[in-house]
């Protein structure tokens, strides 16, 4: 079960600056093992989509998004992931069907709605090189969570970034960051998911950045995804909301905006669920995130549903995107 932020992340109190030393070493480190890294470059570009905070900032959604944008510009593009949650020791394919216990949640989310190979594995460039052994058709990667995986050598970098996930502004363990903020100014683009301040509209500098939002409007059944029910249908309606995602508050708000009556469950991030988190004193229809249900669909009751979103990023994202593919390799 991942662990709970810890409160202190969210401002610059005493136990954040007693912790200061200790982020001055883990930045020291960082920058030492990136210098130090010989990044392997594969026979076939990499796109990396990750973030510089721990905690969800919306990354699954734009690995979906950039897959499609990849097959419709005529790319065969393969996906690989860290696996979070899972058992797989050394690399695996993921199914369509696959286990969430064993393979990893969002994994599992990825290969059934992405209809293209996934491969899950702690040592990245061998995930990479097991993906292209078993697809050799595939002619581009996309690295879902792998900004600080520079073993992986990358072509395009691509930071999606939640600025409420930044709380502090400083390094680990003081703060949430795995990379400093200046770290922004170096990517290829950045999808912001939310308003940014000037401070950090300055960090980025010059960097292409793109809004995006999650939308949806329907419901699945998990017991039978062929049912659905729209989302409006619920308007005024009681219902108990699962989340255990990187920032259950985004999920609870959009409900919540669209009218329902929300009974929050907030569960840490990449939550083992059980049966026994879907059982609840008052009967009302349970609703979860496309992440949470690829895990609960063997015991979930019948009045059980998935709410499925896409990511809507602004214009010139894709072509960005694209263009940096075209015209060759960033530096290594």
């Amino acid at each position: 079960m991942a662990a709970q932020a810890p409160a202190f992340w969210r401002r610059r109190g005493l136990p954040a600056w007693l912790l200061q030393p200790l982020s001055w070493l883990f930045g020291a480190l960082a920058r030492r093992r990136r210098r130090r890294t010989r990044p392997e470059r594969l026979p076939v570009p990499v796109i990396v989509v990750g973030n510089i905070a721990v905690g969800g900032s919306g990354k699954t959604p734009v690995v979906q998004w950039l897959v499609l944008r990849l097959r419709a510009a005529g790319y065969r593009p393969g996906v690989v992931s860290r696996g979070h949650g899972g058992r797989v020791e050394g690399v695996a394919e993921v199914p369509a069907d696959g286990d969430p216990a064993v393979h990893g949640d969002e994994p599992v989310l990825l290969a059934g709605t992405c209809a293209c190979p996934v491969v899950v594995g702690r040592d990245r460039p061998a995930a990479a090189r097991e993906l292209l052994r078993l697809h050799p058709a595939c002619d581009v990667i996309v690295a879902d969570d792998g900004m600080q995986h520079y073993r992986l050598g990358r072509d395009v970098e691509i930071v999606v970034l939640d600025p409420a996930t930044l709380g502090n502004g400083l390094l680990l363990p003081a703060g949430p960051l795995r990379e400093p903020l200046a770290r922004l100014a170096e990517v290829d683009a950045v999808i912001a998911h939310g308003g940014l301040s000037p401070a950090l509209r300055a960090a980025i500098g010059g960097v292409p950045v793109f809004p995006m939002h999650l939308q949806g409007s329907a419901l699945r059944a998990l017991r039978d995804p062929a049912r659905t029910l729209a989302l409006e249908a619920l308007r005024g309606c009681r219902v108990h909301a699962l989340a255990g995602i990187g920032r259950p508050q985004r999920f609870f708000d959009q409900l919540e905006a669209a009218g329902l009556v929300v009974l929050r469950h907030p569960f840490p991030d990449h939550h083992d669920f059980s049966p026994s988190d879907l059982v609840f004193a008052e009967p009302a229809p349970i609703l979860m995130t496309a992440k949470d249900a690829v895990k609960c669909k063997a015991f979930a009751p019948d009045d059980c549903w998935e709410f499925p979103v896409e990511a809507q990023i602004g214009s010139g994202a894709a072509e960005r995107i694209l263009e940096k593919l075209k015209n060759g390799r960033t530096p290594a």
